[in-house]
């Protein structure tokens, strides 16, 4: 489920939208949902930077095309991908919030690119929590749940090794 919320500051609306979607979608959809979602966070990290008085991208279009058609020679897919990876790390940087790690990025790009979709997806899910506000008369997105699970019982626990 996508939580619609707005900038502060600002008019632009972002989402905060399932790690899940931004995975599996494009495999659902044969690509089409990837190409809507690269465009739409593209169009975010542009108004978040102008919300904040910085360049985190000027033209969300051009990353898209740089993605479709521009990925059938390679080369501009893989500029658009690392340009919008270094644009998702410097919105964290302005929220204050720990950037997505560019080794790990690297890493899910080559072996499994729906894990890249997905580890973006939540560095701006974390963004956009901490920085866009819910629209009038819906409810803000529910926090990620940091509940300890319960403790073994005493008969189940090791020891601690010295």
């Amino acid at each position: 489920m996508a939580y619609e919320m707005k900038i502060r500051g600002a008019e632009s609306e972002v989402k905060v939208r399932s790690p899940w979607a931004a995975a599996l979608l494009p495999i659902v959809t044969l690509g089409i949902y990837h190409l809507v979602w690269w465009y739409r966070i593209n169009r975010e990290l542009s108004d978040y930077g102008k919300a904040k008085g910085y360049d985190l991208g000027q033209n969300p279009t051009n990353s898209l095309l740089a993605l479709f058609p521009g990925g059938l020679i390679i080369v501009p897919a893989l500029i658009t991908y690392w340009r919008g990876t270094k644009r998702v790390m410097q919105a964290s940087g302005l929220a204050g919030k720990e950037p997505l790690n560019g080794w790990i990025a690297i890493i899910l790009y080559l072996l499994l690119s729906p894990g890249l979709w997905a580890y973006i997806q939540v560095s701006l899910n974390d963004i956009w929590r901490q920085e866009a506000e819910a629209l009038p008369g819906q409810e803000p997105p529910p926090a990620p749940s940091t509940e300890m699970p319960p403790p073994l019982p005493p008969d189940q626990q090791t020891p601690p090794s010295q």
